[in-house]
């Protein structure tokens, strides 16, 4: 019996088509390495579980955030789950599944500085730390015209540049802003209030007319929402966090 088992998990293992999934491992805890070096988190689980379901042999590759798209329209990768939001701009070049997650932006600014508000960010004089590519960036560029950009390849970086009281803010989403904050009490402040219309909805990317693989990524989930995987999901990596959000009055990422 075990024989026969042993060849079913073979026979499906060989047949298996292979996913190749872009991520830039530098987001815990939804896309991080282990301490052994191997790809974790809560995107990381989510698609463990759905390559086994899909039977697909997943296989991961660690890409800096600027590339991932690159690396999708050229076909090297299948498809991005990167804390990723949906935006017009990007929709121009890449097509996106159903929301899986939402969230906010949030504002690190100088304790020392005058900042207050999203407002108090747009004015001369300003000066904005800011990842490169990342929603913030893409906001900033739109709606803080009158404020000084400087652009960051990765946030701690933009973070550093706060905490040093080198620029005035630094825009993320509120679950990384948190963490920062709590790092660094003595030299930033948080601002959580939300600022945008709607929260950001993130998504995963895949190359248009990826029809097959797109309805399968949205039929998993919305399983995984109605199943509770979600759920357990918040539990294992986000229970402290949701804790804050909730004292907060802060919508949550599920």
């Amino acid at each position: 019996m075990k024989k026969i088992i042993l060849l079913f998990a073979l026979f499906f293992t060989l047949n298996a088509k292979e996913l190749i999934v872009g991520m830039e491992l530098a987001y815990p805890p939804f896309e991080m390495s282990d301490t052994k070096g191997n790809p974790s988190g809560i995107s990381v689980e989510f698609l463990q579980a759905f390559a086994e379901e899909k039977n697909y042999d997943l296989k991961i590759q660690n890409i800096a955030w600027d590339g991932l798209i690159p690396a999708l329209k050229t076909q090297k990768i299948d498809l991005i789950m990167s804390s990723m939001s949906i935006s017009e701009q990007r929709k121009k070049v890449i097509d996106f599944t159903i929301p899986y997650a939402k969230a906010n932006l949030a504002i690190l600014s100088a304790k020392k500085s005058n900042i207050n508000s999203i407002e108090d960010l747009n004015q001369k004089g300003k000066i904005l730390a800011l990842k490169r590519g990342s929603s913030a960036h893409l906001y900033a560029q739109k709606n803080l015209k009158n404020a000084k950009i400087l652009v960051f390849d990765k946030e701690n970086a933009a973070i550093l540049e706060v905490i040093q009281a080198k620029a005035d803010a630094f825009i993320y989403d509120q679950m990384s802003i948190y963490k920062a904050w709590k790092k660094h009490p003595e030299q930033t402040k948080a601002i959580f209030t939300p600022f945008e219309k709607t929260p950001e909805q993130w998504a995963i990317a895949l190359n248009k007319n990826n029809t097959k693989l797109k309805e399968e990524l949205n039929e998993f989930i919305l399983k995984s929402k109605e199943n509770g995987f979600f759920d357990k999901l918040s539990q294992k990596y986000l229970k402290d966090i949701k804790e804050v959000f909730k004292e907060q009055n802060l919508e949550f990422f599920f």
